[in-house]
């Protein structure tokens, strides 16, 4: 080692960054998708300056219905000249990065979390210094980025990565995709200069299909909690390996040494038929994690569906007068003129005040359905908004024993939302499913996205007015099959305490219900989950003495944590308060997670 590489002093510094809580809010998929890391490499000659990508691995542990994912990546400096590059990974918001470090010859650079403020300060006082410094930060939510400086010629990098990914079924297939399309971006475009559209181009320097000039390899080990069905990898061919019902791990074929060229898909289904729970335990140094799922089966006769009730909460204030408006009679005409003759619903508009169509629900009946469109349809929009009041009103009406109720909150979310009115909903999951239809051009997403994730729900976001049909058909097909309703947990001597969620909603065809939180003590006793199905009463037990601890869940901890600085960062956009803000980064830095 040279003299001059012997003075390099590397300071690794970390921003927050914020990893919305990909569990609950519903986004496009191709949007969504994890994309590859890659090397930016700020050059004014790509010819002369290469960075190219020789070797990708990817070992995934899929707990349940979250991956741990660690990928490894060797680059090299086949250029003349000594480089800076930016390593980039722009992740879905269902994943959440908790470690990285790269080896550049002898030099390890691991990133270290710290606070914003000392981050920066560090970082300024190395640069100040004429220290080689790396500074890991954010340039939007879901990305971040470490600068690397003087990287010589022939010098290799090896770069690991880890991060969690939540997998959201649909249509009860779940689905692990770990992109390989990688390459190195060159940009010319000063930084400042630049718009986020330059700086995140989505333009490999392998396209897909072509013939990769690296190897690739990929692992998988599924526990999946619950009986498998089946397993496909429709990417890549594979080799499967079962050890009982619910665990299978997962080999790259030999022939598939340069598969690096296409995204890696798994997919896989659990066993239907019926209702059925698994538990996910994790043992760790000082605190200890569990998951449990309540899957639903994958087909549903109608005996099986309890008897639904629909509260609709209609935004009528000022903001929505005109468009927004329009927008909303058409969403809540298709979705009330569609109600099957058992349902039951009811209508509340909210403006500075409230009003109801009745104090209690009717029959889905053409008469009152008829009465309900005639009511909105009147509606010109005026006036203040009070969302707090008008959840306290349709909570409060009398429900209809056995029926699954559904409240759906139709607003341009310019409203004022106290923290209050977020509590209303997570303290009242167990009693009603909560449903945010964001209304209008300019949509305040945060409100939306923030009352669906504390309701454990999806947002739905309509901004033109041909968009309503599409979407209240699909909400339809989301809440149309409630499968088990009236839930209610007991944890018996299994002592558990910061659990997420505080109450279920109703475990809907298409949803699994999950549960997580930490544990004390010995992993012992029962815990049942009681309901009511389409059928009749419901009840099932798990022994959790049966379940053994398991390394591999051990990403329980960040799905734990990540959700909880969500739901924090929701509260702090309606009011800001110290100590939240304190909690957050306390978590961060007590999980080694990024936040904002």
């Amino acid at each position: 080692m040279t003299d001059k590489r012997k003075k390099w002093t590397l300071l690794i510094v970390a921003l927050f960054l914020f990893l919305a809580n990909v569990a609950y809010a519903q986004q496009e998929k191709d949007a969504d998708r994890t994309l590859s890391p890659y090397f930016l490499v700020k050059s004014d000659d790509p010819e002369v300056d290469q960075l190219p990508l020789k070797f990708t691995s990817a070992k995934v542990n899929v707990s349940g219905v979250i991956a741990d994912v660690i990928v490894r990546q060797v680059y090299k400096n086949e250029g003349k000249r000594p480089l800076e590059a930016i390593y980039v990974f722009p992740a879905s918001t269902r994943a959440a990065v908790y470690g990285m470090k790269m080896m550049i010859g002898e030099r390890t650079i691991t990133a270290k979390i710290r606070k914003r403020d000392e981050a920066r300060r560090e970082y300024e006082e190395a640069k100040e210094a004429g220290k080689s410094a790396s500074l890991l930060e954010q340039q939007r939510p879901n990305v971040f980025q470490m600068n690397v400086a003087n990287i010589l010629p022939g010098d290799v990098i090896k770069v690991e990565l880890k991060y969690t990914e939540l997998l959201v079924p649909t249509d009860v297939v779940y689905e692990f995709v770990y992109p390989t399309v990688v390459g190195p971006r060159y940009s010319n475009q000063p930084a400042a200069e630049a718009t986020p559209q330059e700086k995140w181009i989505e333009n490999p320097y392998l396209h897909e299909g072509e013939s990769p000039t690296y190897t690739f390899d990929i692992t998988l080990d599924v526990a999946a909690g619950l009986p498998i069905q089946d397993i496909t990898c429709p990417s890549h061919k594979v080799n499967i390996n079962y050890d009982g019902s619910a665990f299978a791990s997962i080999k790259l074929d030999g022939s598939e040494k340069y598969g690096g060229n296409r995204d890696f898909v798994m997919k896989y289904r659990l066993a239907g038929g019926k209702i059925e729970t698994g538990l996910l335990l994790f043992e760790g140094e000082e605190e200890n994690f569990f998951l449990l799922m309540l899957q639903p089966p994958k087909r549903v006769t109608d005996h099986e569906i309890p008897p639904r009730e629909y509260i609709f909460i209609v935004d009528v204030s000022g903001s929505m007068h005109g468009f927004p408006l329009d927008i909303s009679k058409k969403l809540l005409k298709d979705l009330i003129g569609n109600l099957r003759p058992t349902d039951r619903f009811n209508v509340l508009l909210f403006a500075g005040g409230s009003s109801v169509m009745s104090e209690k629900s009717l029959s889905a009946t053409p008469k009152n359905i008829g009465h309900a469109i005639n009511m909105i349809e009147r509606q010109r929009g005026g006036g203040g908004t009070e969302l707090l009041p008008a959840l306290k009103r349709a909570l409060s009406l009398p429900m209809t024993e056995g029926y699954s109720r559904s409240v759906v909150i139709a607003t341009d979310g310019y409203v004022s939302v106290e923290a209050e009115a977020f509590d209303l909903i997570r303290n009242n999951l167990g009693n009603a499913n909560m449903f945010a239809f964001g209304i209008g051009s300019s949509v305040n997403r945060h409100i939306i996205q923030g009352m669906a994730r504390v309701g454990m729900g999806e947002p739905f976001v309509i901004i033109r007015p041909e968009e309503a049909a599409n979407k209240a058909e699909k909400f339809r097909r989301l809440i149309q099959s409630p499968v088990l309703t009236g839930i209610k947990t007991d944890f018996g001597a299994f002592e558990v305490y910061d659990v997420e969620p505080p109450s279920i909603p109703d475990v809907l065809a298409d949803r699994p219900v999950i549960i997580f939180g930490k544990w004390r003590g010995r992993p012992q006793g029962n815990i049942s989950l009681r309901g009511i199905a389409g059928d009749g009463s419901f009840m099932k037990e798990v022994d959790v003495g049966k379940i053994k601890p398991l390394k591999t869940n051990s990403a329980l901890r960040y799905l734990w944590a990540r959700h909880r600085i969500a739901i924090l960062s929701d509260y702090n956009k309606l009011r800001p308060q110290d100590e939240r803000v304190g909690e957050v980064t306390n978590l961060g830095l007590t999980y080694n997670l990024l936040t904002a």
